[in-house]
């Protein structure tokens, strides 16, 4: 049965399947010593290189990390400036596993982590509609933001968010911190939704993943999901139900 490359890599916890992706179009993957496209399609005993190296020919073993991300790290792989990746805190993991989505160097708090290469691209695409709340420390004027907010902004890319859910947790001093909650994922989408609307951020930390929580989960730690949350993950790989998400 044939399959496209890019879910192949990814099942093998090679890299996600929107890293493969871009592998597959910067002309670096063959399949049988042929360059492909994306789109192209192959089975599980045709031979898959990356820069010349055969990729793992075994799929593995699905497995879900929900990590608390400290702040000073990034969300990659592999960094090519030197700075720490959040692949230097998942001690004892033998599998190979990546994360789904990001959280800038400046970011904390929940980000899952895994090799489910079909699940990463369900919950990063736009149709998915999973929600993905924000603890967010900040200085300014709050009443005069929320509705902006509230009502969608146009960031400083051009791009325009979708209304956010916003409400106010509790006021420290000058500190507000408020919950934001969003369904998009575009860069630093939270952080330039604050700052286009009057905010100063002085700490954001991502509490929820759609049903998963950062509750009792140390900074710099990790654990496997549990079983409601596995339960969860599985319902949103049966509501996408084969659409265009899953391609």
């Amino acid at each position: 049965m044939k399959e496209r490359v890019q879910k192949l890599i990814a099942e093998r916890g090679v890299c996600s399947r929107r890293a493969a992706e871009k592998l597959i179009a910067e002309g670096r993957v063959r399949v049988n010593g042929r360059k492909i496209e994306l789109g192209a399609q192959a089975t599980q005993n045709d031979l898959i290189t990356i820069d010349g190296k055969r990729i793992a020919g075994k799929r593995q073993s699905p497995v879900y990390l929900l990590m608390n991300k400290p702040r000073g790290y990034v969300t990659t792989a592999s960094d090519e400036k030197g700075r720490k990746t959040v692949m230097e805190l998942l001690e004892n993991v033998s599998e190979r596993v990546y994360p789904v989505g990001r959280l800038d160097m400046a970011s904390e708090g929940l980000l899952l982590m895994t090799n489910d290469g079909r699940l990463a691209k369900i919950m990063t695409h736009p149709s998915s509609g999973v929600k993905k709340e924000y603890q967010v420390t900040v200085l300014g004027n709050v009443e005069k933001a929320m509705p902006v907010m509230q009502a969608g902004v146009t960031l400083d890319d051009g791009f325009h968010t979708q209304p956010a859910e916003v409400r106010v947790i509790k006021t420290i001093d000058e500190k507000t911190v408020l919950s934001v909650t969003i369904t998009e994922g575009h860069n630093r989408e939270v952080r330039k939704m604050c700052e286009a609307a009057g905010l100063y951020v002085r700490r954001l930390v991502r509490v929820a993943i759609g049903k998963l929580k950062l509750e009792n989960i140390p900074v710099g730690s990790f654990r496997p999901a549990t079983a409601s949350e596995l339960k969860y993950l599985t319902s949103l790989t049966e509501a996408a139900n084969g659409g265009e998400v899953l391609k």
